[in-house]
Order: structure tokens, then sequence, then C-alpha cells
């Protein structure tokens, strides 16, 4: 950790506001890569970024609450039984392999918790960054590049945890056209898993940003998004998990 003397000011990178009221320039552990923009300029590009996320979030959550619509009012529509010629129901309830999803349910939950750790370490390394710019104090080794590395495996997990569950449903006779209810299974796990993938992307993303040196403004904009998305899809899986096993 930084040894720092009475004299020494510290700036809020968010605000620029410090004993002599100038803004330094915000960089990386002063490896001359940091971020030369101005706090407001910080501010607002995070502003912008996290309206970019809720409008995601908003099409994601509008497009699931569309599938939630359809498996329930298709669950309890009557179908026309084509050699009896009368109206009956063809829904049939799924074996699901409740046990493999709650561990995937775990392993996705645990991921979230990781992330969140990395989305802490990049901003307390930010508001450290202007007293490692100081000639002679040394922050000590970022931490933010483990948890991330421990997420991504995680979700890795998580899809081929997923994976293993439809193998399992095969088993069980549950294709994919087999059943309306079983296609359903299918659409939801298939769906959730995909954007779980964009997750997966941002992740390696902010990953190789670290490891480029890039600016800590920067760097923290990505983890800070891609901690909030990952956090909606451990949120939205819950639910796709709750509606598959209740729902039936």
């Amino acid at each position: 950790m930084a040894t720092l003397s009475p004299s020494v000011t510290i700036h809020d990178p968010l605000t620029g506001r410090g004993g002599r009221g100038d803004r330094p320039p915000i960089s990386d552990g002063g490896n001359g890569n940091g971020g030369n923009g101005s706090s407001p300029d910080f501010i607002r590009r995070l502003r912008r970024a996290r309206v970019g996320f809720f409008i995601l979030a908003v099409w994601v959550s509008m497009l699931f609450i569309s599938f939630t619509s359809a498996y329930v009012v298709r669950k309890d529509l009557p179908s026309l039984n084509q050699n009896t010629n009368q109206l009956g129901k063809d829904w049939i309830p799924v074996d699901l392999p409740v046990s493999l999803l709650v561990v995937n349910t775990v392993l996705l939950v645990g991921s979230s918790v990781t992330i969140e750790f990395a989305r802490r370490k990049v901003a307390q390394r930010m508001a450290l960054a202007p007293v490692g710019a100081i000639p002679g104090i040394a922050i000590g080794r970022e931490k933010t590049n483990l948890w991330l590395g421990i997420t991504a495996a995680l979700g890795v997990a998580f899809i081929i945890g997923q994976w293993l569950a439809w193998g399992e449903l095969n088993n069980r006779g549950f294709y994919v056209a087999s059943n309306p209810s079983s296609s359903f299974v299918y659409v939801l796990t298939a769906t959730h898993a995909v954007h779980l993938m964009g997750g997966i992307a941002a992740l390696i993303y902010a990953f190789c940003a670290s490891l480029l040196r890039k600016a800590i403004e920067s760097r923290r904009i990505v983890i800070e998004i891609a901690a909030w998305y990952w956090h909606f899809m451990a949120a939205l899986w819950i639910y796709v998990f709750a509606l598959l096993a209740f729902v039936r």
C-alpha cells in the first residue's frame, strides 16, 4: 500500500477536488499511459456507458418477458389431435436435471461475486492512481485481472454445465422439437447462454485492456458495465430457472 506524508493531497478522481483545487491526470501507477482526460469527461463517458447498458437490459428483459408470456399461454392452450380430430393438451412437463442446473446456478452466482471484486478493485486502483503518479510511491500490485479471469472461467464452466444439461435432457427423451414444453426449455436456456457469452467477450476485452496498460479510466468503465451486465445475467438466469422449475 502507499505510504504518504501528511503534506500529500489526494484528489478525488471523480470530482478533481483537492487541497490545491487542480486536477492531475489520472495514470495507472505512473506508467505513462494513464487517462489524460479530465474528471468531468470520465463522468460523461461513464454515464453514456450506463445509459447504453440500461437500454440493452430493457431490450433483453422485454425479450424474455415475451418468451414468458408465450410459455404461460402455450402451456394451457389446447391443440388439435390429428388422429382423433379432437382438442386436447399436448403439453408434457419436462423432467429437468434439477441437480445439474442448481450447480450451474451456484457457478453463475459465484462468478457474480468475483466480478464484483474486480469492479471494486479497479475503482480502488483509480482512486489511488494520482498517488501512484508521485515518484517513489508504490501502491502494490493490481488484482483486477485475477478476479476477471476467475469470473470468465466460472462463466465458461456455466456454459459447459448448460451443455451437459441439454445432453441430459436428450438422454431423458426431451429433444428440441419433441414437444412444445421441451422446445421452450431449449429456447430459454440457449438464449440466456448466448447473451452470457456476450458478457464473457466483454470480460476478455477488459482483461486485454489491462494487459495492454490502457488508461485506468477506460478500464474502469469497461469493468463497471461488464459487472452490471454480469449481475443482470445472473439474476435473469435465476428467473429462467424458477420459471422452468415451477411453472410446468
